[in-house]
């Protein structure tokens, strides 16, 4: 009995960091649109791909910090199958201590968004990738505005009130909904890109990483369906021949910002070295925990992490 009393507080402890916190009900699907809905930055962690595509990592993941998980596929081995599995132990592993079902993830696509017709070729990837549940897609070296749109329309379903029509298919749409906790009918009604609509719980990101695509970002920018995004200072200094830690990559990262933020576009840039900087200026995507922390904090975050 002795030993049975001494256990129960450390059980109470272990379920209470599991448990949602009771005084936060989710609005939303999608947290990391629910927070930048209510003014809030959003902080990722990642990138999981590989060995880390199974279920076993997924339930580990339920419970992390982020707001969002990064989900690399543009380098890594293409395994719908671990993504699947991954997803379903997100789900498993749930809620998170906010309440949403999971936490979001969002997918780096390893198709390179260099022209519509790429994007056009390989949409079946984003129909393969949204069967599994996840909350948004990003599209590495986004060089026009074409293939952009092209994303948007394979993102989407058809009939649509407003922006471009939608192609994707109706099939997959019953096992994104089992992730989701919601009827194959409500999937695709919020199954829709944010905040182009409204009502809608999926995020569409690009990555600006060539001399290229820098020369297309005011159209770029301008795409309707296109939520956020980030410059690719590492592929950027490739592209121009800078070494790392040119600073002219920072007068080049200052100018995407610029341009996404004419546009209300949510931007990474919520930097470790200057938070309170960097918030105030209105970047509003960050990463790493101690960021988060320290950001959080700036914000007065009142939703649970």
């Amino acid at each position: 009995m002795r030993r049975l009393i001494t256990l129960l507080p450390i059980l109470a402890l272990a379920l209470a960091a599991t448990a949602p916190a009771q005084d936060y009900k989710p609005k939303r699907i999608n947290k990391a649109i629910e927070l930048l809905d209510m003014g809030q930055p959003i902080y990722y962690t990642g990138s999981h791909n590989g060995t880390d595509a199974t279920f076993e990592q997924g339930k580990l993941d339920a419970q992390t910090w982020a707001d969002y998980i990064n989900y690399d596929m543009e380098a890594a081995p293409w395994d719908i199958a671990g993504l699947a599995a991954y997803m379903k132990g997100l789900k498993a592993g749930g809620p998170t201590r906010s309440g949403h079902p999971t936490p979001a993830v969002f997918v780096v696509l390893p198709v390179r968004g260099t022209d519509e017709a790429t994007v056009r070729a390989n949409a079946w990837m984003v129909e393969q990738v949204l069967a599994t549940g996840v909350h948004g897609i990003m599209l590495a070296h986004a060089t026009t505005p074409g293939a952009v749109r092209a994303l948007v329309e394979a993102i989407r379903y058809p009939n649509r009130e407003n922006g471009p029509e939608g192609m994707r298919g109706v099939h997959g749409a019953s096992m994104a909904a089992q992730i989701w906790g919601i009827s194959p009918a409500e999937y695709q009604r919020k199954a829709d890109l944010w905040p182009l609509n409204p009502e809608g719980e999926l995020m569409l990101g690009v990555k600006i990483e060539d001399k290229y695509a820098l020369a297309n970002i005011e159209g770029i920018v301008e795409v309707p369906g296109l939520g956020f995004g980030e410059g690719g200072p590492g592929d950027m200094g490739l592209s121009f021949g800078y070494p790392r830690g040119d600073p002219r990559l920072r007068e080049l990262e200052e100018r995407i910002f610029k341009a996404a933020k004419a546009q209300k576009k949510y931007w990474l840039g919520v930097n470790g070295r200057d938070i309170e900087g960097s918030i105030t200026s209105g970047h509003m995507i960050g990463s790493g925990e101690a960021t988060a922390v320290a950001g959080r904090k700036f914000t007065k975050r009142t939703m649970p992490d």
